[in-house]
């Protein structure tokens, strides 16, 4: 990272500057703060509040896109309360322990890194259920509840939308996992927790799932039809809207999708034919989908 000391004190500020040198973050260091306006860019400021006679709000302003962390040597109004209101991220009490202050730092260097890596998430899931409509009432709508449609991105978008409408975050768990019933058992409610592959889970299971979901906040998702599930379900006629709106199917969703749903209507020879691969491909493709065939 780049840092920025503007502290007065030459003898803290070349100290702070050595050590965070030692973890390979590079350092310049300002006296004043009219000599720290000069346009280069910073990923963290450490800035003094008691350079006297000197302004610190336009620092403040002009790093508002970085990391400020204020070095104070009181705790007051004037020193801390304001300037954390005008944008700054945190502050430290001088004197201070170096390896804290390279705590806040690397602190705040993670939370950056998790909020661009979540953007990222969130549009790309955006793009992704673009051309995907889901017709339903987040705010009418009770869990547990079940989704099946032949296109996986229907229940995906169902469960994304429905945890972004509540403000809520989603816990992941696939029923393709051998320790997935367990997973399921230690879950409790803090969270929505997403099941896909119900089609996976094995008849005998049924029971057990069931009621291990009991009362839990969940949405689970199944590429087949499913009998005799107690509690609400949604069936997505999609095979006949897999090229619609628009929308052209990946050709490996679209292999993926033939797998799923007509394994069990055709041999692997015939299958594999009519996809155009071989049986050996066929049986290592569904083995990276982690499609299981019923028999």
């Amino acid at each position: 990272m780049n840092v920025l000391i503007i502290e007065n004190e030459i003898y803290l500020a070349q100290s702070i500057a050595s050590k965070l040198s030692d973890l390979n973050h590079n350092c310049d260091i300002s006296s004043s703060t009219k000599e720290a306006l000069k346009g280069t860019p910073y990923d963290v400021i450490l800035l003094s509040t008691n350079i006297s006679g000197q302004d610190i709000y336009p620092v403040i302003e002009a790093y508002k896109d970085a990391v400020v962390i204020l070095m104070v040597s009181y705790v007051s109004n004037d020193t801390v309360s304001k300037p954390l209101a005008a944008g700054a991220k945190d502050y430290i009490l001088k004197p201070f322990m170096i390896e804290e202050l390279i705590r806040k730092i690397q602190h705040f260097q993670n939370h950056e890194r998790l909020r661009r890596q979540n953007q990222t998430y969130e549009r790309y899931l955006a793009h992704s259920f673009t051309s995907v409509k889901i017709d339903e009432d987040f705010d009418k709508t009770e869990l547990p509840i079940m989704i099946c449609s032949g296109y996986q991105k229907y229940a995906d978008a169902f469960a994304f939308g429905y945890a972004d409408h509540h403000r809520e975050n989603l816990q992941f768990i696939s029923l393709s996992s051998p320790k997935a019933l367990h997973e399921i058992a230690l879950f409790s409610n803090t969270n929505i927790l997403y099941i896909t592959d119900f089609q996976n889970l094995k008849k005998s299971d049924h029971k057990t799932f069931f009621e291990l979901i009991e009362k839990k906040s969940c949405i689970i998702s199944s590429t087949e039809h499913v009998e005799n599930v107690p509690f609400r379900l949604i069936e997505i006629e999609s095979e006949s809207q897999l090229f619609d709106q628009g929308e052209i199917l990946p050709i490996e969703e679209y292999v993926k999708y033939i797998m799923t749903n007509f394994q069990n209507r055709f041999p692997d020879t015939e299958l594999s034919k009519k996809l155009g691969i071989s049986r050996k491909s066929l049986w290592e493709k569904r083995k990276k989908y982690g499609i299981i065939k019923k028999k």
